[in-house]
């Protein structure tokens, strides 16, 4: 992605001669304590749908921020959005929200940064962000560490057979049935990691303390990692006792990971999945699973979320999580803690602490 701010002012699709605003005001210092007298005159951030997020930034920072919200408007909202057009350089969003399209973006043709309360971009037209210099600044660097610790547990969960011993005991078997079925070894396990970014690297670092032999797939190799690097998934998974997908969701890596791969991966193979659900061909899994032609999986993202394929309850091989590999009851403090620090880097004409690039 272009993140480079442009200079040059934007032509916005709405006239002025039929816009409400005839000219944009200029941006207040952030600690001008007129504007903070005046909510109305301090710098302006756009939210469209409430989030509990919101919620603790606006408590934390409506002396610093004027925060438009669109749900509270008794306009629709393309009309609110015209309405504070020429005035809006932020947008704030997550992943919960409306996708940030091109239609969204010409409706605020003064808009200069977009930042996500979400690790996974999936949502945000990246091409029209960049067409329009719009620089976007995500939250992957506080859900790094969340994320992978839930990937590790799911690796460890299905190697070790740890939720399936539970019910076995819950169930009354190891009274009933005896000796439980023996997990595998953690230690010395070749772990493909699909995507070594923020997350990437994470789950490197953490696994690299159980012993595992750390291989990694990536858009460009990291010069600054010791791993093997692969060119090709599939090399990857025929090298891999473990592959982890830890990438983001984007046109190029729908479905990347499809029969082929897990064929690769083969029957002692495990997938663990903390990226996006679409990411795996899933119809294609379920029935590698369902025939045994890999080992197992751990799963917290899916691809038609919040339905999940039937067939999978039933395999004591496979561990399921609701999509929550990012959310920890201590994270959204540091959340709206980046996200302020943000706006105040962006609003003070200084680096953004989380900017998107195209590494």
């Amino acid at each position: 992605i272009n993140t480079r701010r442009d200079s040059s002012p934007s032509r916005s699709p709405i006239s002025e001669k039929h816009h409400p605003i005839v000219r944009s005001p200029k941006i207040l210092r952030l600690n001008n304590p007129m504007a903070q007298d005046n909510p109305t005159q301090l710098p302006q951030v756009l939210l469209l749908l409430p989030n509990p997020c919101f919620t603790v930034l606006e408590s934390k920072a409506s002396h610093k921020f004027h925060f438009l919200k669109a749900w509270d408007s008794p306009l629709p909202q393309a009309q609110f959005l015209q309405s504070h057009a020429l005035s809006t350089q932020v947008l704030l969003s997550s992943a919960l929200g409306p996708p940030i399209t091109a239609q969204l973006l010409q409706l605020l043709p003064s808009l200069k940064l977009l930042i996500t309360l979400s690790a996974g971009l999936d949502h945000v037209d990246f091409s029209a962000c960049a067409a329009r210099g719009v620089r976007i600044a995500n939250s992957s660097p506080i859900f790094a560490a969340d994320v992978a610790d839930m990937a590790v547990g799911l690796f460890l969960d299905v190697m070790r057979k740890i939720s399936a011993a539970n019910r076995f005991v819950r169930d009354g078997f190891w009274v009933s049935k005896g000796d439980f079925d023996l997990g595998t070894k953690i230690g010395g396990k070749r772990v493909g990691i699909v995507g070594l970014g923020h997350i990437g690297l994470q789950v490197a670092k953490r696994l690299e303390a159980f012993d595992c032999k750390i291989l990694y797939y990536s858009r460009k190799e990291k010069p600054y990692v010791s791993y093997p690097f692969y060119f090709d998934v599939c090399e990857l998974a025929a090298n891999s006792d473990v592959l982890v997908i830890c990438c983001a969701l984007t046109a190029q890596t729908h479905h990347m990971i499809n029969k082929k791969i897990l064929l690769a991966l083969g029957r002692e193979g495990v997938i663990v999945n903390v990226g996006r659900g679409a990411i795996i061909d899933e119809k294609e899994m379920v029935q590698c699973l369902v025939q045994g032609e890999i080992k197992g999986a751990g799963l917290d993202v899916f691809e038609n979320e919040p339905q999940v394929p039937k067939e999978l309850f039933g395999l004591g091989n496979v561990v399921l999580s609701p999509h929550k590999a990012a959310m920890t009851a201590d994270c959204f403090t540091d959340l709206t803690d980046l996200a302020m620090a943000n706006l105040e880097a962006f609003f003070s004409n200084k680096p953004l602490l989380s900017e998107v690039t195209n590494d």
